[in-house]
């Protein structure tokens, strides 16, 4: 399959047509199988949270490299206070991501139920990238929209982290379900 974002991660279909597995390489008990893929879902969700979180620090980043020198109306970009301000939100939200997914790892090395948190990291974390990515193009303008620089690709990158592993909306039931709430 082709994809638009993750281009050094390719997606393939797999199929088994009359595979045997010895029982002492089965993964849980026979029909158990949908458990087992759920309970791994936890540490696949810290981890496109962590992906997620990296491409957001990476737009900041590079960012701040592009505004300190890029010069608009005589004067640095990073000199305007709207500059400022929004770089300042993109860095309050990444932080904020960053606390949610070591929480949830800690959780998930402790031997803690999890998903709950591991779903509001994943769903904070990925909506986080997509807000800071597109930020980040806005800051720097055309430029930012082109392949010259990192930005196009970190913003298309981002938005597949809230689609696999679970979109927002499945995050957003995980969360509304430890709560209670149904």
């Amino acid at each position: 399959m082709t994809q638009s974002s993750k281009i050094g991660s390719a997606t393939y279909e797999l199929i088994f047509e009359d595979c045997v597995i010895p029982r002492e390489n089965l993964l849980g008990e026979v029909g158990k199988g949908f458990k087992v893929a759920m309970t791994s879902l936890d540490g696949g969700r810290i981890g496109i949270a962590a992906q997620a979180l990296g491409l957001a620090q990476g737009a900041i980043d590079e960012c701040v490299k592009f505004v300190t020198v890029r010069q608009q109306f005589g004067k640095r970009i990073s000199q305007f206070q709207n500059t400022q301000f929004q770089l300042a939100d993109m860095q309050v939200k990444t932080d904020a991501a960053r606390l949610l997914i070591y929480r949830a790892a800690q959780a998930k090395q402790d031997g803690e139920p999890n998903s709950h948190l591991a779903a509001m990291a994943k769903l904070f974390a990925s909506e986080t990238a997509g807000d800071v990515t597109r930020r980040a193009v806005q800051l720097v303008g055309g430029c930012g929209y082109t392949r010259e620089y990192p930005f196009e690709r970190m913003m298309r990158d981002a938005k597949i982290t809230e689609i696999y592993e679970g979109t927002s909306e499945v995050q957003k039931m995980v969360v509304s379900g430890w709560m209670g709430v149904k």
